[in-house]
Protein backbone atom coordinates (compact mmCIF):
# COMPACT_ATOMS: atom_id res chain seq x y z
CA UNK A 1 0.00 0.00 0.00
CA UNK A 2 1.34 3.50 -0.58
CA UNK A 3 1.26 6.38 1.82
CA UNK A 4 -1.80 7.93 2.54
CA UNK A 5 -1.91 11.77 0.86
CA UNK A 6 -4.08 14.32 1.56
CA UNK A 7 -4.49 17.09 -0.80
CA UNK A 8 -4.04 20.70 0.72
CA UNK A 9 -7.66 21.07 1.49
CA UNK A 10 -8.15 18.53 3.18
CA UNK A 11 -5.28 18.35 5.64
CA UNK A 12 -6.49 21.76 6.15
CA UNK A 13 -9.94 20.49 7.14
CA UNK A 14 -8.77 17.67 9.18
CA UNK A 15 -6.36 19.89 11.07
CA UNK A 16 -9.35 22.31 11.61
CA UNK A 17 -11.45 19.75 13.10
CA UNK A 18 -8.46 18.49 15.23
CA UNK A 19 -8.25 21.69 16.87
CA UNK A 20 -11.69 22.39 17.43
CA UNK A 21 -11.94 18.94 19.17
CA UNK A 22 -8.98 19.43 21.12
CA UNK A 23 -10.84 23.15 22.29
CA UNK A 24 -13.83 21.44 22.67
CA UNK A 25 -13.21 18.35 24.28
CA UNK A 26 -10.33 18.68 26.29
CA UNK A 27 -9.98 22.40 26.48
CA UNK A 28 -6.84 22.97 24.81
CA UNK A 29 -5.61 25.13 21.96
CA UNK A 30 -3.98 22.76 19.86
CA UNK A 31 -1.75 24.91 17.61
CA UNK A 32 -1.17 24.50 13.76
CA UNK A 33 2.30 23.01 14.15
CA UNK A 34 0.95 20.45 16.70
CA UNK A 35 -2.27 19.85 14.87
CA UNK A 36 -0.22 19.10 11.52
CA UNK A 37 2.43 16.76 13.51
CA UNK A 38 -0.63 15.10 15.50
CA UNK A 39 -2.41 14.58 11.79
CA UNK A 40 0.79 13.12 10.27
CA UNK A 41 1.19 10.83 13.73
CA UNK A 42 -2.44 9.63 12.90
CA UNK A 43 -1.91 8.86 9.40
CA UNK A 44 1.31 6.93 9.71
CA UNK A 45 0.37 4.92 12.90
CA UNK A 46 -3.51 4.18 12.42
CA UNK A 47 -3.98 5.23 8.61
CA UNK A 48 -3.55 1.80 7.75
CA UNK A 49 -6.11 0.07 10.28
CA UNK A 50 -8.86 2.26 8.85
CA UNK A 51 -8.49 1.94 5.03
CA UNK A 52 -8.34 -1.96 5.57
CA UNK A 53 -11.47 -1.35 7.60
CA UNK A 54 -13.29 0.51 4.47
CA UNK A 55 -11.68 -2.62 2.39
CA UNK A 56 -13.19 -4.89 3.74
CA UNK A 57 -16.60 -3.15 4.40
CA UNK A 58 -16.28 -2.70 0.45
CA UNK A 59 -15.76 -6.11 0.15
CA UNK A 60 -18.84 -7.43 1.92
CA UNK A 61 -20.71 -5.29 0.42
CA UNK A 62 -19.68 -6.15 -3.07
CA UNK A 63 -20.24 -10.01 -2.01
CA UNK A 64 -23.75 -9.27 -0.84
CA UNK A 65 -24.80 -7.84 -4.23
CA UNK A 66 -23.12 -10.12 -6.16
CA UNK A 67 -25.34 -13.24 -4.41
CA UNK A 68 -28.12 -11.05 -4.81
CA UNK A 69 -27.26 -10.87 -8.66
CA UNK A 70 -26.86 -14.26 -8.65
CA UNK A 71 -30.18 -15.30 -6.85
CA UNK A 72 -31.99 -12.53 -9.74
CA UNK A 73 -30.40 -14.53 -12.33
CA UNK A 74 -31.51 -17.78 -11.27
CA UNK A 75 -35.17 -16.40 -11.16
CA UNK A 76 -34.87 -15.40 -14.84
CA UNK A 77 -34.24 -19.00 -15.67
CA UNK A 78 -36.53 -20.54 -18.17
CA UNK A 79 -38.11 -24.03 -17.57
CA UNK A 80 -36.59 -26.71 -19.09
CA UNK A 81 -39.17 -29.25 -20.88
Amino acid sequence: MSAIKFTALEKSLLIDKLQRYFAKELEQDLGQFDADFLLDFFTQELGAVYYNRGLYDAQALMSEKLELISEQIVELELPVS
